[in-house]
């Protein structure tokens, strides 16, 4: 009778396999799971489509991000990888979290021009300057150049056919940014206007505190990049975009030792370069931007040498 029951019962379902994600799960796919994926292209036009449409935007989802992004960012990555099993994307398909990060931009942007005595005119320079070049310009050549070095060189011998999404690197970029500039749009500004002790290259309590919020920020910015790319199950070695946290280290003990406060230099050149020729401060910001990426390649690539040469 036993055997007779488990004979006439029905075979169990087979695991739905519409993606390689859900390779590992025990369970069928979403309702919600779609196994078409969308061009580029129609991301892209989707998204924008989405940026006036505020009565669509989930902020109380972009909040909860943010506030993650600070104190544990694994969740946030945590929810990216579930966007991949439901949406069949792993990038945001909602514009809620940049309209809030532009909000901030705006914000700390009235502050910093507060504390800097910046005429109106000379405002709207600095704000031009913090949302299409510092955070969207630079974001540009940032999530080009990772998911260029991601596809080329990290991705598993087994998973070609699979690549990272430009759209996604972009979002890495906007997650790491954000407590970068909580850091040294809000504490450092914080410190820099109440207390005179971030302005002086003497005191050797200046220099330490300025250049530590800097090497925090710059730190954070390169942890939750490698969080981003670490999460990624088609990537492997992720751990060499850690790499540069030494050679960060080595330019933050320098700093403290020849006595160079790196806040002084920064707020004076927020404040000078907004009153100096426009396109001169460019072109500054451009070459220094480039001289940065080189060093971080050339770092990421020596250190890659070396674990291979060890393994």
């Amino acid at each position: 009778m036993l055997n007779s029951k488990f004979q006439t019962s029905p075979p169990e379902s087979p695991t739905l396999s519409t993606s390689s994600f859900r390779a590992g799960s025990p369970l069928p796919a979403p309702a919600v799971y779609r196994q078409d994926c969308m061009t580029a292209a129609a991301k892209r036009y989707k998204y924008l489509r989405r940026l006036v449409k505020f009565q669509q935007m989930d902020f109380e989802f972009a909040f909860w991000q943010m506030w993650y992004l600070l104190v544990a960012p694994q969740k946030v990555y945590r929810n990216f990888h579930y966007r991949k099993q439901t949406k069949s994307q792993f990038a945001r398909d909602d514009p809620a979290f940049l309209v809030l990060l532009s909000v901030w931009l705006c914000v700390s942007s009235v502050w910093f021009a507060f504390v800097l005595n910046l005429s109106v005119g000379h405002f709207f320079k600095f704000l031009f300057y913090v949302i299409f070049v510092d955070c969207i310009g630079v974001g540009l050549v940032i999530a080009t150049f990772f998911w260029f070095i991601t596809n080329r060189y990290l991705r598993k011998d087994g998973c070609q056919d699979q690549d990272v999404e430009w759209g996604y690197a972009f979002d890495v970029h906007l997650n790491a940014f954000f407590p970068l500039l909580v850091i040294l749009h809000g504490v450092q500004l914080i410190f820099y206007h109440v207390s005179p002790v971030l302005t002086s290259d003497a005191w050797f309590l200046s220099r330490l505190l300025g250049n530590s919020l800097w090497f925090i920020a710059l730190g954070y910015y390169i942890y939750i990049t490698f969080l981003g790319y670490s999460y990624l199950p088609i990537l492997h070695n992720t751990h060499v975009l850690l790499y540069p946290m030494t050679a960060l280290f080595g330019v933050y003990v320098v700093s403290l030792t020849i006595g160079w406060n790196v806040c002084v230099t920064m707020m004076d050149f927020y404040s000078h370069r907004v009153c100096c020729y426009f396109t001169f401060c460019v072109l500054k910001s451009s070459t220094h931007f480039i001289l940065m990426l080189n060093l971080y390649f050339l770092f990421s690539f020596l250190h890659y040498r070396c674990d291979s040469d060890n393994s």
